[in-house]
């Protein structure tokens, strides 16, 4: 490494978070000459997220709720790179700050996890199910209006254990978690993108840097090309919707041969779907296919209608 100077990390002080840390300095290490685990320090950063974490993320901010503390970090010089699960990044970047290098994505899909081993289909009514999402929760409404759905927030640890002291009867969570915290034997079922479409970023981290950081070029040169196309353009569709975390969206996009593939859904509240679309390009001529669907669903819908949908009622909230 030609700098001398350890490269300072800021991350959420999270047991999810240092692994997703230990895989990208592993990831590093192995594909740039001269770094290794010495070359970098870890600085733990609180973010509001994670401290305010017994109201709903609406109520609190709804944007960059686990991120904005470690971008004010990297703005200041505090540290030198955010590492950060690209879901929770908004759509629209921080101006003077990129994302330099966005790691092989592994599984993007949603879990479900029940007390009695049941799947989604097969739990009883009046189930309490624990989510903190609110594209999970309308996305539940449309799969099982019978349903008992509960706010549930915390960290994975915190999530399972609720569930084992019967708070809950089943709780959603990502399986990238699970797996990169070898709990993927908790997993009652993987729900099918069929019908239950993950978020955009989901399954994979990006390390985040100033556009004119000294380390840019560096993590750039190791950053997976086929990952960011197909975040990027997942991105785009929530960007020109003007949508968030907040919002009921659910967007996949993967690379098939030649052609990326996108698919988005979008919902009221009370589960009904009201657009699901999926559009095919050839990749070297794709670079606005997440644009394109956007503007799709802005036809089909028009703009008040998708703004309305981050409004939601306060009778989603903890399970007593």
């Amino acid at each position: 490494m030609v700098n001398q100077k350890k490269i300072v990390i800021g991350i959420r002080d999270s047991k999810l978070s240092n692994v997703q840390t230990e895989e990208f300095i592993s990831f590093a290490h192995n594909n740039i000459e001269g770094i290794n685990a010495d070359s970098f320090e870890i600085k733990h950063i609180k973010t509001t997220g994670d401290i305010k974490n017994s109201e709903r993320l609406d109520k609190i901010g709804g944007k960059g709720l686990f991120i904005r503390e470690i971008e004010e970090s990297i703005l200041s010089g505090e540290i030198d790179i955010g590492v950060h699960s690209m879901k929770d990044i908004p759509a629209v970047n921080q101006s003077d700050l990129e994302i330099c290098c966005y790691m092989p994505r592994i599984e993007s899909s949603d879990v479900f996890i029940s007390n009695s081993g049941k799947t989604l289909k097969e739990i009883e009514s009046g189930s309490i199910i624990g989510t903190s999402s609110i594209r999970r929760r309308a996305q539940l409404l449309n799969s099982r209006q019978d349903l008992n759905i509960k706010l549930l927030r915390g960290n994975v640890d915190t999530r399972l254990k609720k569930l084992k002291n019967k708070e809950y009867d089943g709780i959603i969570l990502a399986h990238a978690g699970l797996k990169r915290l070898n709990l993927e034997s908790e997993i009652t079922e993987v729900f099918d993108h069929k019908y239950f479409l993950p978020p955009g970023g989901q399954g994979c981290v990006g390390i985040q840097s100033l556009s004119k950081s000294s380390y840019r070029d560096m993590f750039k040169s190791i950053n997976c090309k086929d990952t960011e196309t197909i975040i990027c353009a997942e991105r785009d569709v929530l960007k020109t919707i003007n949508a968030n975390c907040n919002s009921p969206v659910s967007v996949a996009a993967t690379i098939i041969n030649q052609f990326i593939q996108i698919r988005c859904q979008i919902f009221m509240h009370n589960g009904e779907m009201i657009f699901d679309e999926m559009i095919q390009e050839k990749r070297d001529q794709s670079q606005d296919i997440g644009k394109n669907l956007g503007k799709l669903a802005i036809q089909k819908l028009g703009q008040k209608t998708i703004d309305r949908l981050d409004e939601l009622s306060d009778d989603f909230n903890y399970s007593p």
